[in-house]
């Protein structure tokens, strides 16, 4: 049987168009009630990797989120609530300065900071065996993750699979970064939190995408779509093929095919729209975005080249734009190295430098940057 992808145009974030949209894919999948009892504890992860505001992209914006709510609120769900494992910052704060505590109030949702980390063990596991989860998904029966369509450094995009990274408690969240430090091992490690913590839907916010350098300091760009599933992989792949991206390429779904969290081929996905069944090339030529900023060459040194220490030099690594930079600290906070490979040779005279010999390329000083001035090169 094939995973089934909806794909929804909408066209802006006004609230009540936003509602419908969600209605309509949710329906197509089979209603709130394919995917929790009326009587469950229903969390919504959002992606709140810092605090932004909602047209720069940076998070699920928040007519997506109360959308959701309103949904499952209307439809007799009472145990609501919402939250994230911010990268810098309060996810509460985040929260409220996106706008949502009053919408949240309404329809009855608690919003939860991901505070309390308990070890969770995970002997399944493939290539991670414990994670340190927050107490709130542990809390939760019905996990539905809301994440939003974005570039990324480490995994050429973020989405629906690496949105649960959110789900492991703040200071571990760092340290994970030094235990799967390469893309395949980061994405392996990711393979296994989604099967733990078992989703029971995707939902991606696409009407306002982030092109460029993701997952927080590239560029809006118009998508102007919605896209819902229960396999992951379907749909981050369906997202690179609307954006002209091999999906092969994008570690999280190799590793998440081979690991059994969903498919990246083509020919096992079921696309389903308004209008009915539609093939992939179709909706890629209606709705893809051949211009999409986003990498789309394989990191890879072959051969000999690659056994010789000198083309180390030629990896991609983060590097400070020093007319961009205000010196804020926030990337020296976030190295997840101990001893850290970036800080301030100066006081704060001069902008932070990096010892590359440290640096595992795991690129959270360039995600966690609030002023745009880490690129990836």
């Amino acid at each position: 049987m094939k995973s089934r992808v909806v794909l929804i145009p909408c066209a802006s974030y006004e609230k009540e168009q936003v509602y419908e949209k969600l209605k309509k894919g949710l329906a197509l999948l089979g209603g709130p009630e394919r995917f929790a009892r009326k009587e469950e504890k229903v969390l919504l992860k959002l992606n709140l990797v810092r605090g932004a505001r909602a047209e720069r992209a940076v998070t699920t914006h928040p007519a997506v989120a109360e959308g959701l709510a309103r949904i499952f609120r209307e439809q007799g769900y009472r145990h609501l609530a919402a939250g994230d494992s911010s990268g810098f910052g309060s996810s509460i704060k985040i929260m409220q300065e996106l706008g949502l505590a009053p919408a949240f109030e309404k329809y009855g949702v608690e919003m939860k900071e991901f505070r309390e980390a308990v070890r969770t063990e995970y002997p399944e596991g493939v290539h991670a065996k414990q994670f340190m989860l927050a107490g709130d998904v542990l809390e939760a029966d019905a996990l539905i993750s809301v994440c939003k369509m974005k570039t990324h450094a480490l995994e050429y995009i973020t989405g629906a699979v690496k949105n649960q990274y959110g789900c492991v408690q703040g200071f571990h969240k760092a340290k994970g970064h030094t235990l799967y430090s390469d893309p395949v091992s980061f994405a392996r490690m990711l393979g296994d939190l989604n099967r733990l913590v078992k989703p029971r839907l995707y939902v991606m916010d696409g009407i306002t995408a982030m092109e460029g350098n993701g997952p927080t300091s590239g560029d809006p760009v118009q998508m102007g779509l919605l896209l819902l599933s229960e396999d992951p992989v379907a749909l981050d792949s369906v997202f690179c093929r609307l954006v002209y991206l091999d999906p092969e390429l994008v570690p999280t779904n190799v590793q998440g095919e081979r690991m059994g969290l969903g498919t990246w081929r083509t020919e096992n996905i079921g696309l389903l729209t308004e209008e009915g069944p539609v093939e992939l090339a179709e909706a890629v030529q209606r709705f893809g975005n051949p211009g999409f900023r986003v990498k789309r060459n394989r990191d890879r040194v072959r051969g000999w080249m690659g056994a010789v220490g000198i083309f180390k030099a030629f990896r991609r690594r983060p590097r400070i734009r020093p007319e961009l930079c205000r010196k804020c600290g926030v990337c020296v906070e976030s190295c997840p190295v101990e001893g850290g490979a970036i800080h301030f040779s100066n006081g704060r005279e001069e902008p932070p430098v990096y010892d590359y010999k440290k640096c595992i390329r795991c690129f959270c000083c360039q995600e966690m940057c609030p002023h745009r001035a880490i690129l990836v090169k």
